[in-house]
């Protein structure tokens, strides 16, 4: 999907079109206008409901958001509008920093729950036209054409068409489809014309349209490897193709080496997993400020105890219950921390999360500042499966005398 989140954020908000917004923290400053609209529905004797308010957004003036100049905190963008992107700011920056390059980009927060709607909605518009999906997030997924009738159709085209428009007709929203022999390919295809583009990569385009890309375009390559590569004078993945296959195990191990040699030259064989089952699910938050295990305890109390009670409800709405809870900590000077332990029956209740989880956290410093504090379920299981249980909250009351 094009620049997701923004772009859900601009079917609410129609008058941002074409301006730079960036999806980040902080909170909507446009609650005024929308309650000075509301007087004035209810002045007149209109119902004010769901859709009169939705209506509503769409004419809040521009000078009611918030804008980065204005911004202070340590928040990061999730995304940012291909607009916003043309001043070089992008997913993962520090708001901060985009400030800087662009201070008159509108900033609205993050709103999960509708990015999960139109997720849904896109996802089962895919389904109704090609069955063999797999989910890759809220934003994306791989789609076997092979025995769809008419999938192969100018190599792909006319059935990449057809998913588009039917999801801009069911969603409003626009995405990119890269059309490949495997996945490894059609994941960097996607990217080269969007937003709203169709780009197809075959067997014998390899030379022309992979080979001259850098090695951070192949997904799996991070910053490490791809600095190490440089250091060998590897830039691009043509480079990296003329490289020798034991070369690159002798430098980067048999495991990695002899990927990089297959993903050089466009081998994948992976095929489109219809369904599989998540290895952990986490909840984290980065702080506006660092806060002090000692001198911040109870607000470190109340955000630790919110973290594992939406982590629960995560757990519970996915229908999973995990054995493994553990903790992750991030200090002020970004060096990290982690742990975990292991309880005997897998559950998906807060309270023994949070119990855990407090546990985990007694066997870490935390003579330190924090900047990020994070609560993980892992080893999970189907909820009411064999060998496993959902400990309710009345089992659990011993334990929810906690401390940080």
């Amino acid at each position: 999907m094009d620049a997701f989140y923004a772009s859900v954020e601009l079917l609410r908000y129609p008058q941002l079109k074409g301006l730079p917004v960036v999806i980040g923290g902080g909170r909507r400053n446009v609650q005024a206008a929308v309650e000075k609209l509301r007087i004035e529905h209810e002045e007149a004797g209109q119902t004010w409901d769901e859709a009169a308010e939705r209506a509503a957004l769409r004419h809040i003036p521009l000078e009611a958001f918030a804008t980065l100049q204005s911004y202070v905190g340590r928040g990061v963008i999730t995304t940012a509008t291909y607009a916003a992107r043309q001043f070089g700011v992008g997913s993962a920056m520090g708001l901060m920093k985009a400030a800087k390059l662009c201070p008159q980009a509108i900033l609205l927060p993050v709103d999960f729950d509708e990015y999960r709607k139109y997720s849904r909605l896109f996802k089962a518009t895919i389904l109704e036209i090609a069955p063999v999906m797999e989910d890759r997030g809220v934003d994306e997924v791989y789609i076997d054409f092979t025995d769809i009738p008419g999938g192969q159709r100018e190599g792909g085209r006319v059935l990449a068409r057809l998913i588009q428009k039917s999801i801009l007709d069911v969603t409003g929203l626009t995405c990119s489809v890269g059309v490949a022999p495997n996945k490894l390919v059609a994941k960097m295809a996607s990217e080269f014309n969007k937003p709203n583009g169709i780009s197809i990569v075959m067997d014998d385009d390899m030379t022309g349209k992979i080979w001259p890309l850098a090695c951070r375009k192949i997904n799996g390559i991070g910053p490490k490897a791809d600095e190490k590569l440089k250091s060998y004078g590897i830039h691009t993945m043509g480079e990296l193709a003329a490289k020798d296959e034991q070369w690159l195990i002798d430098h980067f191990g048999q495991s990695t080496g002899s990927w990089m040699h297959h993903a050089a030259w466009g081998r994948d064989n992976r095929p489109v997993v219809t369904e599989s089952e998540p290895v952990s699910i986490s909840r984290e938050t980065t702080f506006d400020r660092d806060l002090h295990a000692v001198r911040d305890k109870t607000e470190l109390g109340a955000i630790f105890t919110r973290l594992c009670e939406q982590l629960a409800g995560d757990l519970q709405r996915k229908g999973y219950v995990g054995k493994t809870i553990g903790i992750k900590l991030r200090y002020a000077d970004f060096r990290g921390a982690t742990r975990d332990q292991t309880i005997d029956i897998a559950t998906n209740d807060a309270k023994i999360i949070r119990h855990t989880a407090g546990l985990c956290l007694k066997r870490v410093p935390l003579t330190q500042r924090l900047r990020l504090l994070g609560v993980r379920v892992g080893n999970l299981s189907k909820a009411g499966g064999a060998g496993n249980s959902h400990v309710d909250s009345g089992a659990a009351a011993s334990q929810s005398s906690l401390s940080l």
